[in-house]
This record gives structure tokens, C-alpha cells and sequence, in this order.
């Protein structure tokens, strides 16, 4: 079972502005200064992308590639998948997905309102989500 990545969509003011990165078909462009220790188990897995304190999309795992400058590129496939969103804490970097992922939106499946990241995770903690 492949291993996944949580990565802070650092800029994005909304999720269009994510879907904006993979306009024309194209993955965006990622580096990070470490590689995953675990990288191999990562191909095939999917790095998911934290906005708004949520996990709201993902993007498969191509592999990784060292640039000349050192640091490590996460190569992407050029596909954006919907998650239904999940509370999780902001933090710098990459980390790994504890736990189950979240699973993919169907085709047009409405998720509503999504409640704010910090507001589900508050109320999970009560058991109210």
C-alpha cells in the first residue's frame, strides 16, 4: 500500500486558485529541500492538499527528481481529484497521511458548504461531525 503526502497549497486563496495550478493539463511545479525517507513507498501514492485548514484535493505521486540547485522535485500527475474534505492542522513542509485518506468525490457530487477546518475539527472532537 503506497504511502501519501500532506502539503500546505501555500499561496492559494481559494480552491480555484489550486485549480489554477493544474490549468492545460499541467502539474505544478513542486520542491521541497528533503526528500521523504519512505519516497519509494510514495510512487503510486498521492499528495494531498491542505487549503484552509482542510484536505480538500489530491494529486498522484509520479516519482521524485533532484534538481541541480539540490532539492528535491515531487513530480505530479497533471490531474486535480476532489476529496471530501477533512479537518487537518496546518504545518510546513510535506508530512505524511496518517490514517485513512480521504476518499474522492464522485462526479458531480455536491459536498454543500464545507464547514471551516478548524470549526469541523472542533466539533469531531465533541462527536458532533
Amino acid at each position: 500500500m503506497p504511502l501519501h503526502l500532506t502539503k500546505i497549497a501555500f499561496g492559494a486563496t481559494s480552491y480555484a486558485d489550486i485549480e489554477s495550478w493544474y490549468a492545460g493539463g499541467r502539474a505544478p511545479f513542486l520542491t521541497t529541500k528533503y526528500r521523504p525517507t519512505k519516497w519509494e513507498q510514495c510512487i503510486g501514492g498521492s499528495l494531498y492538499w491542505i487549503h484552509q485548514h482542510s484536505i480538500v484535493a489530491r494529486s498522484v505521486i509520479k516519482g521524485f527528481s533532484q534538481t541541480d540547485a539540490g532539492r528535491w522535485r515531487i513530480e505530479l500527475e497533471p490531474e486535480l481529484i476532489r476529496v471530501q474534505p477533512r479537518p487537518k492542522r496546518a504545518h510546513q513542509g510535506w508530512r505524511y497521511l496518517k490514517g485513512e485518506p480521504p476518499r474522492d468525490l464522485a462526479e458531480g457530487e455536491d459536498i454543500g458548504d464545507a464547514l471551516p477546518g478548524k470549526l469541523a475539527a472542533k466539533l469531531e472532537k465533541l462527536g458532533l461531525v
